[in-house]
């Protein structure tokens, strides 16, 4: 072991209780964020349960403005991340919250294709670059060896969101004709509120950079910004074009290309799955929608703590790809209840594993301005699949009146593009 690798290795057990402290202080708050993102991006799922019908949408005109969030949201991805590595987090966050639930809530006005369309690519606008700013803000707080298991911790708020969006958004559902308007109008105009509330509190709260942190003491102050920094000599630090160009971060991109396809073709199209499986009530729908969310949020967090431990990356992103592409093809062996359920369970459980250790190897090699430029480009890049999967789960179920053919496009495509994990190199 090297000089360097002793030190930073005796800085970061000297760190360890003050890293404890900055998980406990921002986790839980940055989890809440990402819920109320993750709502707002696919309640539009439990809505289609009822604005379908009442607008006269197929499921290609559903999938394609499901999907255009995304073409929006890649546009501006990069050019969001580069201000908030300049402006500072706490700004932008709060101005991406507040917009987006504006646009969110005005979700409930759609008359038209062509307005849902527009609405969700505003939509797209508005939130690009919570994500990666997220990401990059981990980056300015903890070291690289301690961020599987923080993103993964951070990041089962998507899952959360799951669990508890489908019986809320059901719920909503169910206030259908009060006031005069449709459940779907109550359920766009209640879940867009709390993003531009909590974007006023993020102002309020949210410290950019350790140093600035009231909440921790001197002496925690200079152990982590030490700790940080003598990584910070261990990592490379390109300018915007170095990182735009490097052949790590296109091959990274085409990775994570393949998980929003399964993420977001799963979750858009999961109500309408398990109704068609079940024939229940729009609220048994919201609750069996829990179940595959709760298995990723429990596997997410497992897989991310073992990444971490043993410090490999690749092999705890490419083996939960094989175990989600399976779970996808077997779903297609039965239209039953249970089968639907269980199978999509460990799809979804397979899929949200490999977050935490992706993005753990993502932001491994790279610092700086650079680092922002790079995470916005991989998830801008890989965001397209958010539009690639419903869109096309959407025209294949229109042309077969099955997801089966479908979901088994999506598994291959998460199987093959997964499996380029181990072309990565840290060197490249």
């Amino acid at each position: 072991m090297s000089d360097t690798q002793v030190t930073l290795s005796e800085a970061h057990d000297d760190v360890t209780p003050v890293l404890a402290k900055v998980r406990r202080r921002l986790i839980p708050f940055l989890f809440l964020l990402y819920i109320v993102a993750y709502l707002d991006r696919i309640n539009v799922g439990f809505a289609a349960l009822q604005m379908n019908k009442a607008l006269g949408f197929s499921s290609t005109v559903y999938g394609f403005g499901a999907g255009i969030f995304f073409l929006s949201y890649v546009l501006f991805e990069i050019p969001s991340n580069m201000i908030l590595a300049r402006v500072g987090a706490r700004l932008w966050i709060a101005r991406i919250m507040i917009t987006w639930g504006v646009v969110s809530s005005a979700m409930m006005f759609v008359r038209s294709a062509n307005g849902f369309y527009t609405l969700r690519f505003l939509l797209g606008l508005a939130e690009a670059g919570f994500f990666p700013g997220l990401i990059f803000y981990l980056t300015r707080w903890f070291p690289a060896r301690e961020r599987a298991k923080t993103i993964a911790a951070f990041m089962t708020a998507t899952l959360i969101a799951g669990v508890i969006g489908g019986p809320i958004s059901g719920a909503l559902l169910s206030l259908h004709g009060a006031g005069g308007l449709d459940g779907w109008q109550w359920l766009f105009l209640l879940e867009g509120i709390p993003s531009i509330v909590l974007g006023f509190v993020v102002l309020k709260v949210m410290a950019d950079r350790p140093e600035e942190a009231r909440w921790l003491t001197e002496p925690e102050r200079e152990a982590l910004v030490t700790c940080l920094r003598d990584e910070a000599v261990a990592v490379r630090h390109e300018t915007t074009s170095g990182a735009l160009s490097n052949r790590r971060t296109w091959l990274l991109a085409i990775v994570y290309f393949t998980i929003p396809v399964t993420l977001y073709g799963i979750g858009f199209f999961l109500p309408q799955m398990l109704k068609t499986a079940s024939g229940s009530s729009d609220f048994i729908v919201g609750l069996l929608s829990a179940v595959p969310y709760s298995a990723g949020a429990i596997a997410m967090v497992i897989v991310g703590r073992h990444s971490d431990r043993t410090g490999e990356r690749r092999w705890h992103v490419l083996v939960p790809a094989l175990v989600s592409a399976a779970g996808l093809a077997l779903s297609t062996a039965s239209t039953g209840p249970i089968w639907t359920v269980v199978t999509l369970s460990i799809a979804m459980l397979g899929l949200a594993s490999m977050f935490g250790p992706f993005w753990a190897l993502t932001t491994s090699t790279m610092g700086g301005v650079g680092a922002a430029a790079s995470i916005a480009l991989v998830n801008s890049v890989g965001n397209t699949g958010g539009f690639v999967g419903p869109y096309l789960l959407g025209a294949i179920n229109d042309a077969t009146h099955s997801f089966a053919m479908g979901l088994l496009a999506i598994a291959a495509m998460l199987a093959t593009g997964a499996s380029l994990v181990l072309f990565v190199r840290d060197d490249a």
